[in-house]
């Protein structure tokens, strides 16, 4: 039953890590196609916010396997 906990978790955090890159990514191409002149400053900000998006998953697999293994 843990397996399937886990697995059933993990599906989540990869689900909701692919909205959040879909959402960081799409604004800043809006903000570029308005602004082309901050086009270098938004993609710093965006390669920050999609580490911290992708924090999640890792995270959550991180405490998926610490509880399967209780």
């Amino acid at each position: 039953m843990g397996v399937f906990a886990t697995a059933i978790v993990m599906i989540g955090a990869a689900i909701g890590a692919c909205f959040g890159d879909a959402i960081v990514i799409s604004k800043t191409l809006e903000g570029m196609t308005r602004q082309p002149e901050m086009a270098g400053q938004l993609r710093t900000t965006m390669f920050i916010g999609v580490g911290l998006v992708e924090s999640m998953p890792i995270l959550s697999f991180v405490i998926a396997l610490l509880l399967m293994n209780k």
